[in-house]
């Protein structure tokens, strides 16, 4: 009888240790007690489903409390694989007795003095030791999980999101790396420990923002350049606000400590990671030399072996005895690629920033940077306010010679004479420049008549329907604010963006779509989509409009800005942003859409909007096109007509709309349904800009259609015959 109840006992514990929480606190205490006085240990599992149960739970059960503070290892909750790697380390003495103990009481905003004392003693007398086992361990952060939870329904999916034990201890990880010597390794993972904890979880928001803020406070406080150069990095790719606040505090006071300012240590934040000359470095392992060289926003490593022959893969002697040296060489030029991607976004948003340089600081801090100068030497400048320049050269390829303190401003097409925007995009073309972001084929939004006539507010891209998750996440990659709507009785204030420059709020009036009718709402209350309304503004540190979170006519509570008083820049700028929003998220360029998405309400607006009119960035797309397709490999078989790229295949005829994406089957119009592959989003080489997603899939669909005979997708030959 004993020995089947102990069986019992512990396929119950098996049991409950798949559960992120459990209701019956007394059964856990009471299986927990006998197993003890039946001489037996509490299984991992089952002790860190009673954790979390006390950290989740709505109240707090006293005696499985007391419990806990009795049975106290493992220290961490398995299950994680990092918490697995530190314990395994810890069983095997690679890690100090005590240190993870310690770590799980890093529990305030931020380390006492007494508490980094501990810590660093802990380490013992060889603290570089420690501080490589802590990057592999955070390496290994926000990975699957290796014991999956069960969750029922309203419960938070414990194997989601960080084990809220655990998080104590990864706080204390971050801490931990701020006390030790410093090295680009721990600065780099703690600069992933960030994005990481901050990257969302469907239904639960943020894996941990008190990791990610414990993340940011260790590299604010790590003395080594390459954490500042981090944090501005991070600045230019972190979303989430309360983070980027404590990262925007944490420059500041960068800045205030160098008696600059703000945008300024940003860019003398920026470490090389190892270029000697723009775009390049050179390096040598043994009788072996590699080049590695920035492309764009890639880079490429290329060997040239002992016999001095230039060879496909990493030399053998070079992975035999070199092996660290490689890691190293392979991490930093994943670091560049990061930099140059979070940087070119930075160097957009200048546009908006009023920014101006002396040309002596222009050229240190950006054209002759090696890292940033890749980005800055395929943009335009504007020289004094007149001269453009590509570069460090005018557009006649003269080098240009200027004063210290002349002045630099990033070239904007709105305003300049139309033949210069001309000959800027030719050149690009006649040098086969791809620029980090559009700049020479910039769309412009200069005031409508229409404008005029409303005056306070443009309806320009009114009445549209957009997928609000994937809209408000691209909102806040442009520096918007957007809260989520849910099904509830709450209010809500329109996308937003604070102009600081100019003393402006730009406000994009949404409302949700639909009510609470099927299809409409997520499982977690949220609406699929929102309708589009006006675009206003007003003065910073005006009250917020809003509306109810269900829908309905805004609440206004301050006075906009007449348009015609917004700096012609500000509004090009915010309804070119408006207008990415639009073409990115709308409805009516999802192919599976065509019956008009949940009761077929949307119908109507799905067949308008991915076969009518082209909004101003599809109109620079066919522009673009119009000059590429009779360069193509397939462009005896396209043809740009009207708003569509006409593609002869070998069983039919078929039209690509420029704006959605959408396919028509010549002669009757018959829609044909073809979903891209996600690596249709790349960009494709030889074009004079980065970052028209839609481009990449109208040349994608192109291709395909243009060898129509050859397709084997069944999805798609389905619907060709």
């Amino acid at each position: 009888m004993g020995r089947r109840a102990d069986e019992k006992r512990r396929a119950r514990m098996a049991e409950l240790g798949g559960e992120a929480t459990h209701f019956n606190t007394y059964e856990m205490v009471r299986l927990a007690r006998d197993e003890r006085a039946a001489g037996g240990t509490v299984p991992g599992p089952f002790l860190a489903t009673m954790r979390r149960t006390v950290r989740l739970g709505y109240f707090t059960d006293q005696a499985l409390a007391k419990l806990l503070r009795e049975v106290t290892e493992p220290v961490l909750n398995p299950g994680e694989p990092w918490a697995d790697a530190a314990m395994a380390d810890a069983a095997m003495a690679d890690a100090p007795p005590g240190l993870l103990a310690h770590l799980l009481t890093a529990t305030g905003s931020r380390p006492t003095a007494a508490w980094s004392r501990a810590a660093l003693a802990l380490c013992g007398p060889e603290p570089a030791a420690v501080r490589d086992a802590a990057v592999r361990w955070l390496a290994l952060a926000g990975r699957p999980r290796t014991l999956p939870l069960r969750a029922r329904p309203g419960e938070s999916a414990g194997d989601r999101g960080y084990d809220v034990h655990n998080a104590d201890a990864l706080k204390g990880l971050a801490w931990l790396l701020s006390v030790l010597p410093p090295d680009p390794a721990s600065v780099r993972a703690l600069g992933a420990l960030v994005e990481t904890s901050l990257r969302r979880v469907p239904g639960l928001g943020p894996h941990s923002p008190k990791v990610a803020n414990a993340a940011v406070l260790a590299l604010a406080r790590t003395d080594h350049g390459a954490a500042l150069g981090e944090l501005a990095r991070l600045a230019a790719r972190v979303t989430y606000k309360g983070t980027l606040k404590q990262i925007t505090a944490a420059l500041d006071a960068q800045a205030a400590e160098r008696g600059v300012g703000r945008a300024e240590i940003e860019e003398m934040a920026v470490p090389a990671h190892g270029l000697t000359g723009t775009g390049r470095r050179e390096i040598s392992l043994g009788g072996a030399r590699g080049l590695l060289e920035v492309h764009g926003t890639r880079t490429r490593l290329v060997w040239t072996n002992a016999k001095g022959r230039q060879v496909a893969t990493v030399p053998a002697e070079v992975r035999r005895d070199h092996a660290d040296a490689l890691k190293e060489i392979k991490a930093s030029a994943r670091d560049v690629e990061k930099a140059l991607s979070a940087h070119g976004d930075r160097l957009d948003r200048q546009f908006l920033a009023d920014r101006t340089w002396t040309h002596a600081d222009w050229r240190a801090r950006l054209l002759d940077h090696p890292l940033l100068g890749t980005l800055a030497g395929r943009l335009f400048w504007l020289l004094e306010g007149e001269t453009p320049m590509l570069g460090g050269t005018t557009l006649d390829g003269d080098p240009v010679c200027a004063r210290p303190d002349a002045a630099v401003t990033l070239w904007h097409p709105l305003g300049r004479p139309a033949e210069e925007v001309a000959a800027c995009r030719a050149l690009l073309e006649r040098r086969g420049v791809t620029q980090p972001f559009k700049q020479a084929h910039r769309e412009t939004y200069p005031l409508t008549d229409a404008e005029r006539t409303t005056r306070v507010y443009s309806n320009r891209f009114a009445g549209h329907i957009l997928r609000q998750y994937q809209l408000n996440a691209l909102a806040a990659q442009r520096g918007w604010t957007a809260k989520l709507r849910l099904g509830v009785d709450d209010s809500c204030p329109p996308l937003h963006r604070e102009l600081a420059p100019w003393g402006l709020r730009a406000e994009f009036w949404v409302e949700s779509s639909g009510g609470d009718q099927d299809g409409d709402l997520t499982g977690s209350g949220g609406y699929t989509h929102v309708t589009t309304d006006q675009v206003r503004f007003h003065r910073i540190g005006d009250p917020h409009n809003w509306n109810h979170a269900c829908g309905g006519a805004y609440t206004t509570r301050s006075a906009p800005v007449p348009l015609e008083e917004v700096p012609e820049r500000v509004l090009s700028e915010v309804l070119r942003d408006v207008d990415l929003f639009v073409g990115v998220t709308s409805v009516g360029n999802d192919p599976t859409w065509q019956d008009g998405g949940p009761g077929g309400r949307h119908r109507d607006y799905w067949r308008a909007y991915g076969f009518g009119e082209l909004s101003r960035t599809a109109e620079t797309r066919r522009d673009l096109l119009a000059r590429l397709v009779p360069r193509l490999a397939i462009g005896d078989r396209c043809a740009i007509d009207g708003r569509f790229l006409r593609v002869r295949g070998d069983l039919h005829t078929y039209r690509i709309h420029l704006g959605s994406g959408n396919v028509l089957i010549e002669p009757y119009d018959r829609y044909l349904c073809v979903v891209p592959r996600r690596s249709a989003a790349v960009h494709p080489a030889g074009l004079p800009y980065e970052g028209d997603g839609m481009l990449a899939v109208v040349l994608s669909k192109a291709a395909l259609l243009a060898g129509d005979a050859a397709i084997t997708d069944p999805t798609i030959t389905s619907q060709l015959h």
